[in-house]
Order: structure tokens, then sequence, then C-alpha cells
């Protein structure tokens, strides 16, 4: 295996653990398309916690293991990664994890609304839709994520499982991740007054616009 993806992999997956949009136990995986290849880097361990590199695999996105050894249990879940890249050929990265917060809305199985800033700033002004339950890693399963996804948006929730993301990089990938956990933490936090408020649209394209103005301006140095 190309060592320098196996480290690329181990780093995603500590970058997600100390992002803190994870549950305690590390539950989760981490893959990065290889490229010029039909093939995915996928972290094979039981958790994203200390994740060693002995424990990366090598999977075609026809499902096949290339290289390395894979758990049944993560092996069942391979599927919604291959079928990310296989169907978005600009994604890089796919991260899944069990966040808490976003977790209690694939739970009750309710979408995460664009109701903090960051959601319309970073690719998701149509909120993070919920895709339908089907057992661990089942051709239903994939199905429903394919269904569910929104053109443009890189997240998805999984009813009654957590929370996939994909981006064209890793950087991107536990970025927008970050975002998803906050949001769905306020909006936890703000039923206790009423429940959470949406954007409105033209704002939600204002405060975008606003972040892109910025970014082009640069650094600014006194």
């Amino acid at each position: 295996m190309d060592a320098d993806l196996v480290g690329q992999v181990v780093d995603t997956a500590q970058r997600v653990v100390a992002s803190g949009a994870i549950s305690a136990n590390g539950h989760g995986n981490v893959s990065i398309r290889v490229p010029g290849a039909e093939e995915m880097y996928f972290t094979a361990g039981a958790s994203l916690r200390n994740h060693l590199a002995e424990a990366v695999v090598r999977v075609g996105l026809d499902g096949t293991l290339l290289e390395g050894d894979l758990p049944p249990i993560q092996g069942a879940v391979v599927a919604m990664h291959t079928a990310l890249y296989t169907d978005h050929r600009d994604v890089g990265c796919v991260v899944h994890t069990h966040s808490p917060y976003a977790t209690a809305y694939a739970v009750a199985q309710r979408p995460i609304g664009c109701w903090v800033e960051a959601m319309a700033m970073f690719g998701l002004p149509d909120g993070v839709p919920v895709a339908g339950y089907g057992p661990r890693g089942s051709a239903q399963a994939v199905a429903n994520i394919r269904a569910a996804i929104i053109a443009g948006t890189p997240a998805v929730l999984l009813a009654n499982h957590g929370v996939l993301v994909f981006h064209r990089t890793p950087e991107l990938a536990i970025l927008v991740g970050g975002v998803v956990e906050e949001a769905a933490q306020a909006g936890i936090n703000a039923a206790a007054l009423g429940g959470p408020v949406e954007i409105p649209p033209d704002l939600q394209a204002a405060a975008l616009q606003r972040a892109m103005t910025f970014d082009a301006r640069g650094t600014v140095r006194a």
C-alpha cells in the first residue's frame, strides 16, 4: 500500500477525533479515494481513536478487498463509502461517525435545518436530510442513502445509526462534520426555548456571499 495514503487516512481519523464530532467510544470509519484509480483506503479498526496504520485496508470501488485484513463488522459498511465515490466523482473523502448530537437527530429521524450560520456558509443551506433505516451496510441502507442525498449537500443522517459526511478533501469533510454536530447541538438546546428558527433563504445566500467576499480578500495585515 501507498504509505502516504495510509498516513493520510490515519491523520484524518486522528483529526476527526480531535474535532470532537464523534461518540465516546470513537466508533466510525474514514476513507480516502485513491487518485487515478477505482480504489479507496479505508479504516478497518474498531475505533477511530488511536487508529493504527496496520489497520488501514485498500478496497476496490466494486467492494473487493485488495490489500489488508477487513473484519466483518467494518466490512459491512464498505458499500456506503464506495457508493458515494461511484456516484460523486468529486468526492475524495468519506467520514462516518456516531457524533452524539447529530446522531440524536438520526435516531429521532428528523432532519437538521439551516439554523446555524455556518450551515449556510459551508454548503448546507438545505440542511441535512435523513436516509431511511436499513440494516447496517445492506443494499437497502445504501439505496436509502442514495435516495436521501440532496444535490450539493455533503452530508446525510442515517436513521437510527449515525452521520455520513463526504467532500472533496479530508479537511472539508472534517469541517462539515463539525458544523453538522454544532448545528445539531444548537437545535437540541434551542428546543428548550421554543425550537430552532431557520435562516431565511435570501439571508442564507447573503451569509455565503459575505463569507466568499472575505475569503477572496485574504488575510488582512496591519
